[in-house]
């Protein structure tokens, strides 16, 4: 299998965008595992002959899938922060980004959570990366003025992935249970700003 490039490093490609949403179109209406190539390009409405031009496997395009979708997030964080203001509004505007796009996408996100392991050492690089760029956002936001103001340094490595795995597992279990994603998000502030405020002292 090949190793899943960015959008940026395989540049603008409308087809693979539209077999990348028909995957996503497909996880929303039958989960991963029940997927099948016919599937995806049923709902990108293109042929399995474009799908294997693009893809090896309907694995690939999952993991690049949610690349994108990871990539995607960091993004949305990033610009819905402003680092000039109080650490905990900051808080408050990067879990809020968080939830905003989980609720876009919840079946994507529960995949990633649930279905992405079960691919095995497949899955790894893609696990590691993503895991690897949002505690590298987490650090790189903790290290701006207003964190400073505050006193508070940059959140440790370790305490970014508990962060990070916390928000992750409560994320799966609200959509796994049908409930409203958008209850990650008190318990994401409070949790964020007890680390952090602990981190301090």
């Amino acid at each position: 299998m090949t190793t899943a490039q960015s959008p940026a490093e395989q540049g603008a490609d409308p087809f693979r965008d539209r077999l990348l949403d028909g995957l996503a179109a497909s996880i929303a209406e039958r989960g991963y595992r029940d997927t099948t190539v016919a599937d995806i390009v049923r709902h990108a409405r293109t042929s399995k002959r474009t799908f294997y031009g693009h893809f090896e496997t309907k694995e690939q395009c999952f993991v690049d899938l949610l690349r994108a979708n990871n990539e995607a997030l960091i993004a949305r964080i990033r610009a819905a922060v402003d680092p000039e203001d109080e650490w905990e509004q900051q808080i408050r505007q990067a879990v809020g980004a968080y939830v905003g796009h989980i609720v876009s996408r919840p079946a994507v996100t529960l995949s990633w959570i649930r279905e992405l392991p079960g691919l095995g050492a497949v899955a790894t690089p893609l696990h590691r990366w993503a895991m690897e760029g949002l505690t590298d956002l987490l650090v790189e936001l903790t290290r701006g003025p207003g964190f400073r103001r505050a006193g508070i340094g940059a959140i440790a490595r370790p305490l970014a992935v508990v962060l990070l795995g916390g928000l992750r597992e409560l994320t799966a279990l609200i959509v796994e249970d049908g409930g409203d994603l958008h209850g990650v998000l008190e318990p994401g502030v409070l949790a964020s700003t007890a680390l952090l405020r602990a981190g301090a002292r």
